[in-house]
C-alpha cells in the first residue's frame, strides 16, 4: 500500500547530520566532540591521533561527559540503584579511561565548562546546572579515585596468569565490586581488550553468600523482629541515595511500603506506615542528629513525614501518615523537608562542634565526647569531666563559642579516607562506626590558622557560623560518675531564653521595689536581715504589752547574731535603744544603730555575751 508520507528513517541523529554537514566520517570528528576531546587531551598532556588506545579513552571521556552532565541537569543523581546507578557506571567508566591516560587526579569535572561552551546555547539547562554538575562529578571522582588505582592493581595481578579466552574468577570480580566499587560491567570492559571473560555465576554466588552473612549477623544484633521485613525490602530496593546535603526537596519513586511490620502495596488515607524511596532529601537520625520531618505529595495523595530513620546498611525509612488519597508502590513522589526545622537543627549541630572545641579549650584536652543529641529546640552534649563545670567556666566557654559564631567562619565538608582524616587530627564521634571513607566537617577554612575544629560527622550543618546567630548555655548537670551534661540553645531560642530571664528580673525588681541592677544587693540584704525583721516585730509587740520599759532580744543562726532593742515612749530621753544596740553589737565585733525608740544590729559570736553587754548599757 503506498504511504501518504514517503520517507526513510535513516537513523541520522544530531551527530550524524553534523558529520555529513561538516564533511567528516566520524561523529567524534565533529566540532562538538573535537572541542571536548581537545580539552581532555590538554589536561592529560597528550594529543589526539598520536596513540590509538589513548584516542579511544579520550572519545569515551568526551561521550560520557556529555551523557553524565545531561543526566544530572535533568535531575538524575549518581546512586547505587536504578537510573542513578546507570549514571554512576557511566561516570566510573570515564574515570577508568582517565586513569588509562595517566591522569591521577579529578579532572573530568573541569571539562564541564567546555561542554557548556559548545552546547549551552542550544540547551540552556546546561548553563543553569553547570556548577552543580561540576560539584557532583568532582565528588564522584574523589570518591572513586581513592580505590580505582588499588582496584586496577588487583585486576592486573589477578589476570597476569590468564590468556585470551580464559575466565576471571567470580571471587575477584566480587572483591572488585564490594571493596573497590567496580561495577561488574566496568571489570568486563577492562578485560575485553585481553579477550578475557568474567565468571558471572561465581560473582552471583559470592553476592548471595554476603547477603546471607549479613542477615545472620543482623539477627544476632537484638533487632530480630525487624530483620526479615527489612532484609526483604533492602534486597528489593537497594540502598537509598541521600540528597539532603545539597537540597531539601527532591523527586523520588515509592519503592516499598511497610505497615504493621509487613510489606504492603498501598497505605490508605488516615493510616500510618513506612515509606521507602529511591532517593531522598530527608536526613535519617544518626550521629546524635534527629531525623527530618516534612511532607510528601504526588498525584492523588499527600502524606506527612513524622520521622526519618535508617536501617541495615543505608535504607532510609520515612515514618508517614497518609492525610489525603492513597499512597501506592511505584508512585512518583515529591519530597519536601520542613526547612525551618532543618535550619534550626543545622544551627544546633554546628554549634555543638564549636562547643566541644570550646570545652577542650577552657577545661582541658582530657574532655571527651560521651554522647549528644541535636534537635530543633536545643543541643545536648555529654562530656567526660571529673567535677561540675563552674559558672565562671561556663561563661568562658559561652563567650568562646559566640566569638567564633560572630566571626562568620566558613563551614567546610570533605569526603576523604578514614586514615587520612584521623592522621590530620579530625575527631571521631562517640559510639559511631565509620567506613573507609569519612566525611569531615571543618569549622573555619581547613587550610587556614583560623580553623576551629575538624570532626568526623555525617550530619547537616550551616554554611557559615554567623547563621547560628547567638549561642547560650542553659544548664549543666551530672548524668553519671565523671560525665557532665551541657544543654544549650541558639539563634531565636537563645534570644527567647535571654528575654525570658530579663522579664523575670524585671518582675522580681517590681516586687522588691528596686531596680533590676540592684537585685543582688537587695536579696542579700533581705537574707541577712530575715532574723532581725522577726525580732523587730517581736520587740514592737512586747513594747505594746509592757506599757513602760526596755526590750532587748537576740538570735543566732549559723554563727550570725541579730540584735534588736526597743524603748517605750515614756523612757525616751533617759534610755536610748541605739546605745543599747551599739554596746551589744560591739561585744561581738559587730555594729548597729537606729532611732532612740528602736534600733537593730548584728555581729558574729555569742548571743549571750551580746545581750549581757546590751543590758549593761540600759
Amino acid at each position: 500500500v503506498p504511504l501518504k508520507a514517503k520517507n526513510i528513517d535513516t537513523g541520522a541523529g544530531l551527530e550524524r547530520i553534523m558529520a555529513v554537514a561538516q564533511g567528516v566520517h566520524s561523529n567524534y570528528d565533529t566540532d562538538v566532540f573535537q572541542t571536548i576531546i581537545g580539552a581532555a587531551a590538554k589536561v592529560a598532556g597528550t594529543e589526539y591521533r598520536k596513540n590509538a588506545e589513548n584516542d579511544v579513552s579520550m572519545r569515551v571521556i568526551a561521550d560520557h561527559l556529555r551523557a553524565m552532565t545531561f543526566l544530572m541537569v535533568d535531575g538524575v543523581m549518581p546512586s547505587n540503584e536504578g537510573r542513578g546507578y546507570v549514571l554512576r557506571r557511566i561516570m566510573r567508566r570515564a574515570m577508568r579511561h582517565g586513569h588509562l591516560l595517566g591522569v591521577d587526579k579529578p579532572f573530568i569535572n573541569t571539562l564541564v565548562p567546555t561542554l557548556v561552551g559548545v552546547m549551552g546555547e542550544a540547551y540552556p539547562e546546561l548553563q543553569r546546572g553547570a556548577n552543580m554538575a561540576m560539584d557532583v562529578i568532582k565528588m564522584e571522582e574523589e570518591r572513586f579515585g581513592r580505590t580505582l588505582k588499588q582496584g586496577m592493581s588487583l585486576l592486573d595481578d589477578a589476570t597476569k596468569g590468564l590468556k585470551a579466552g580464559d575466565t576471571l574468577d567470580g571471587e575477584v570480580v566480587f572483591k572488585l565490586y564490594d571493596t573497590f566499587g567496580f561495577p561488574v560491567d566496568l571489570t568486563n570492559d577492562a578485560l575485553k581488550p585481553k579477550n578475557i571473560s568474567i565468571d558471572e555465576e561465581g560473582f552471583k554466588t559470592h553476592m548471595e553468600a554476603q547477603r546471607q552473612r549479613a542477615r545472620a549477623a543482623f539477627k544476632g544484633s537484638g533487632d530480630a523482629k525487624l530483620s526479615d521485613v527489612w532484609f526483604d525490602v533492602q534486597e528489593k530496593t537497594g540502598t537509598t541515595e541521600f540528597l539532603g546535603y545539597k537540597v531539601t526537596s527532591a523527586e523520588g519513586v515509592v519503592q516499598a511500603l511497610v505497615a504493621d511490620n509487613t510489606v504492603v502495596e498501598a497505605i490508605e488515607a488516615g493510616s500510618k506506615g513506612i515509606l521507602v524511596v529511591n532517593q531522598t532529601p530527608f536526613y535519617a537520625e544518626s550521629g546524635g542528629q534527629v531525623g527530618d520531618t516534612g511532607v510528601a505529595t504526588g498525584e492523588g495523595f499527600k502524606v506527612e513525614v513524622t520521622d526519618t530513620q535508617k536501617v541495615l546498611d543505608g535504607v532510609w525509612i520515612h515514618h508517614v501518615t497518609v492525610t489525603e488519597g492513597r499512597l501506592c508502590v511505584g508512585a512518583n513522589v515529591e519530597l519536601k523537608v520542613d526547612d525551618a526545622r532543618r535550619d534550626s537543627i543545622c544551627r544546633n549541630h554546628t554549634a555543638t562542634h564549636i562547643l566541644f572545641a570550646g570545652l577542650r579549650e577552657v577545661l582541658g584536652e582530657h574532655v571527651v565526647q560521651r554522647g549528644s543529641r541535636q534537635d530543633d529546640k536545643l543541643t545536648r552534649f555529654d562530656i567526660s569531666h571529673p567535677k561540675a563545670v563552674t559558672p565562671e567556666e561556663l561563661a568562658k566557654v559561652e563567650q568562646w563559642v559566640n566569638e567564633r559564631v560572630w566571626r562568620n567562619l566558613p563551614v567546610v565538608t570533605k569526603v576523604i579516607g578514614k586514615d587520612e582524616a584521623v592522621a590530620s587530627g579530625a575527631t571521631a564521634q562517640f559510639g559511631e562506626k565509620y567506613g573507609d571513607e569519612v566525611r569531615v566537617v571543618y569549622i573555619g577554612n581547613p587550610d587556614s590558622v583560623n580553623m576551629v575544629t575538624a570532626d568526623l560527622c555525617g550530619g547537616t550543618h550551616v554554611g557559615q557560623t554567623g547563621e547560628i546567630g547567638l549561642f547560650r548555655i542553659t544548664s549543666e548537670s551530672s548524668v553519671a560518675a565523671g560525665i557532665r551534661r551541657i544543654e544549650a540553645v541558639t539563634h531565636e531560642n537563645a534570644r527567647q531564653s535571654y528575654a525570658a530571664e530579663a522579664d523575670l528580673l524585671k518582675s522580681l525588681a517590681v516586687q522588691l521595689k528596686t531596680k533590676a541592677s540592684d537585685l543582688p544587693e537587695r536579696i542579700k540584704m533581705l537574707q541577712s536581715g530575715a532574723d532581725g525583721e522577726a525580732l523587730r516585730v517581736a520587740v514592737e509587740d512586747l513594747k505594746g504589752r509592757i506599757g513602760s520599759g526596755v526590750v532587748l532580744l537576740g538570735s543566732a543562726t549559723e554563727g550570725k547574731v541579730a540584735i534588736v532593742a526597743g524603748v517605750t515612749k515614756d523612757l525616751i530621753g533617759s534610755v536610748s535603744a541605739g546605745d543599747i544596740v551599739k554596746a551589744a553589737c560591739g561585744a561581738i565585733g559587730g555594729k548597729g544603730g537606729g532611732r532612740p525608740e528602736l534600733a537593730m544590729g548584728g555581729g558574729a559570736g555569742s548571743v549571750a555575751e551580746a545581750l549581757a553587754a546590751g543590758r549593761g548599757a540600759a
